[in-house]
């Protein structure tokens, strides 16, 4: 569904998957700053909008996801992944429950796939799904809504509002373009689903252990993969940040490949932003045995890598026992 900011005074139009919204309203450098100062939002309304509801939701939800939302509070807000059966990543839920209701904000699109599933596995529990997407729109930034439901993000907090309130928003605060928040985003080393992320991406390579993942929890779908890598090997592959050499007149592709000297490919270039202090940058999708200090080719673009996921990461029994190892010495 087009976003009728795009209608707004300077609006582009983003790329794909991201077309119905706008990339920035004609001011990119000065709304990055603006949305950085807490001054104006960004329209996301091209995302998702699930909502489940009844007496068993939490309890319901904890047993298919990957976060503990048994004891979910009203108001407060968490990350949590559906997984395949073999611990794939299929959906990124940013989600919060409002005493009532669990409210999930996914990508562009995947909103009927999600509800679909989770309808098909209600059985007899007491539980209903809903695709709210045509009545409700998210937006980051700026609360803009007084008491539309907020959840926490790195360019200040995500509300959901009603779909009907966004012609009206610009009013309340300056509009930021989705260039603005991704920059912010890429910046803070958050992985976006689908962009920096493959179909064979799994939790631990992509930094999402720390934020969607409850490490002590029951069983889920796709937990098997989570506690292999967990306890015993590292994931095959690494997100890295990218500074990307900033006399090139362009960003990489997304897709696009990550070389390292002499041509082999080594990964893929997720998503890429310019940020305002930064510079270009990027985040990549990398094999883990990269040397953490290698010098790599986005597209061409000459870069040089920050960790964001260690190469150690589940290894942890390993690691304990190098320390251990350590001290003796």
């Amino acid at each position: 569904m087009e976003s009728p900011l795009l209608k707004h005074k300077g609006a582009v139009a983003a790329d794909a998957p991201d077309q119905e919204i706008a990339a920035h309203y004609g001011e990119p450098a000065q709304e990055q700053r603006a949305l950085e100062r807490g001054e104006a939002f960004t329209d996301r309304s091209n995302r998702g909008v699930v909502r489940v509801s009844g007496p068993d939701r939490l309890r319901w939800l904890h047993s298919l996801l990957s976060q503990h939302l048994e004891r979910l509070r009203p108001g407060e807000a968490t990350e949590a992944l559906l997984l395949s059966p073999t611990g794939h990543v299929e959906h990124h839920l940013h989600l919060v429950d409002d005493g009532e209701a669990v409210w999930a904000h996914v990508e562009p699109g995947t909103a009927p796939d999600l509800a679909a599933f989770l309808d098909k596995m209600r059985f007899m529990l007491r539980v209903e799904v809903a695709d709210l997407s045509d009545e409700y729109a998210v937006v980051t930034g700026a609360g803009v809504v007084p008491g539309a439901l907020t959840l926490p993000d790195v360019a200040g907090v995500t509300q959901l509002v009603p779909r009907a309130a966004l012609p009206g928003l610009p009013e309340a605060a300056r509009p930021a373009g989705l260039w603005a928040y991704e920059a912010l985003r890429i910046a803070a080393h958050r992985a976006r689903l689908g962009l920096d992320s493959d179909h064979r991406a799994i939790p631990h390579e992509m930094g999402w252990i720390e934020t969607a993942v409850h490490l002590e929890k029951g069983c889920y779908r796709g937990q098997e993969t989570v506690a292999r890598v967990h306890n015993l090997g590292r994931p095959p592959r690494r997100l890295v940040f990218l500074h990307l050499d900033g006399s090139a007149d362009r960003l990489p592709a997304h897709g696009s490949p990550l070389e390292i000297p002499g041509g082999r490919t080594v990964g893929f270039v997720g998503s890429a932003a310019r940020h305002h202090e930064l510079g270009p940058i990027a985040l990549g999708l990398v094999k883990r045995n990269v040397p953490v200090d290698a010098e790599l080719l986005a597209d061409g673009v000459a870069a040089s890598q920050e960790v964001v996921v260690s190469p150690e990461t589940g290894a942890n029994a390993k690691i304990e026992l190098r320390r251990h190892a350590a001290k003796r010495a």
